[in-house]
C-alpha cells in the first residue's frame, strides 16, 4: 500500500508534472509539430519488440501527453492512456482530436486506477523514466497484471537502474547514488530532460530507486510469465552528459564502449485460462 506521506510526495510531483508539460509540448525533443505532421513518437525497440498492435487493445501507463499513446493507435491500436497530470490528459485529448485519431485518456493515479478502469487489454505497456516515479512496485505490478487479459502481454523498455548510480552531471563515470537505496530522494532543480533552460515554479520532485531483481519478481509475483529481458548498451536521450548521438535518438559511449547497460526492456504473458 502506498502511504499517506507517499501520496504527498506523488502530489508534488504532480504539480511538477503539470507545470512542464506545456514546457515539453514546445520542445525540440518532442517535436510535436512533427507529430501533426505524421511522425510516431516510438523507438525501434519498442516497435520492434511489442509487434503487430492492429485491432489490438492497449493501456498505456504513465502516458504524459499522449503522443506513444497516439502513435500505437496511428498503427493501429485501440488506446487507452493513463497519466495522473490533468495538463497532460487535457492536452492529450486535444492532440487526439485535432489529429483525428480515436483514443480515450484517464486522468488517474496509477494506484487509485482500480476504481476508474474496468477490463482486460491485450498489451499493457509502459516507457522510458517510469518506475521512478512510483513508491510501490509490487502494487504497480499488481495493477499493471490484472489488467493483462490471458493470452496477453506486459511490456516495458525502461532505463536501467545500475544506470542510476552514476553521476548524470559528471564528464565521465562516476559513482554518486546507492544502488540499493530504501528511501525516497528528494531533488529540486530547473529544467527538464526536454528542455535544460526552462525556469520552474515547482523545482521540487521526489523519486524512488528499484533494482532489476524487484521490477522482475514484482511482475512474476504478480501472476505473468516473464517471457524476456533485454538490457542494452544504447539509451534514447542525453541520459549521461559524455554519450555521443547516434541518429536522431539513440546515445551510446564513445568509441563503441559498452561498459554498463543504459537501457532494459521485458516482455511478461499471461497464461490462458
Amino acid at each position: 500500500m502506498v502511504s499517506k506521506i507517499d501520496r504527498e510526495r506523488m502530489q508534488v510531483n504532480r504539480r511538477y508534472w503539470d507545470e512542464v508539460v506545456p514546457v515539453h509540448a514546445a520542445s525540440e525533443m518532442y517535436d510535436v509539430q512533427g507529430f501533426k505532421a505524421g511522425r510516431l513518437t516510438l523507438d525501434d525497440l519498442e516497435r520492434g519488440e511489442v509487434g503487430e498492435v492492429q485491432g489490438k487493445t492497449l493501456l498505456h501507463l504513465q502516458c504524459h501527453f499522449g503522443l506513444d499513446t497516439l502513435s500505437w493507435a496511428r498503427l493501429g491500436a485501440r488506446v487507452t492512456g493513463v497519466d495522473y497530470s490533468p495538463q497532460a490528459i487535457a492536452m492529450a485529448r486535444a492532440l487526439a482530436a485535432e489529429c483525428a485519431i480515436d483514443a480515450r485518456f484517464i486522468c488517474c493515479n496509477l494506484y487509485d486506477l482500480p476504481r476508474q478502469l474496468e477490463g482486460h487489454f491485450d498489451i499493457v505497456f509502459t516507457s522510458y523514466g517510469v518506475l521512478c516515479w512510483l513508491p510501490d512496485l509490487r502494487e504497480w505490478a499488481r495493477i499493471a497484471a490484472a489488467y493483462v487479459q490471458p493470452g496477453g502481454f506486459f511490456y516495458i523498455a525502461e532505463f536501467h537502474p545500475f544506470a542510476y548510480v552514476f553521476d548524470d552531471e559528471a564528464s565521465s563515470l562516476q559513482y554518486r547514488y546507492p544502488y540499493f537505496m530504501r528511501a525516497a530522494t528528494r531533488f529540486e532543480f530547473d529544467g527538464t530532460y526536454a528542455e535544460k533552460t526552462a525556469r520552474l515554479q515547482n523545482r521540487e520532485d521526489y523519486e524512488w530507486t528499484y533494482r532489476m531483481g524487484e521490477v522482475v519478481t514484482a511482475l512474476i509475483e504478480a501472476g505473468l510469465r516473464v517471457e524476456f529481458l533485454r538490457e542494452h548498451p544504447f539509451t534514447v536521450y542525453e541520459q549521461l552528459p559524455f554519450l555521443e548521438k547516434e541518429g536522431k535518438a539513440r546515445w551510446r559511449f564513445a568509441g563503441g564502449a559498452e561498459p554498463i547497460p543504459l537501457m532494459f526492456s521485458l516482455k511478461a504473458v499471461k497464461a490462458l485460462d
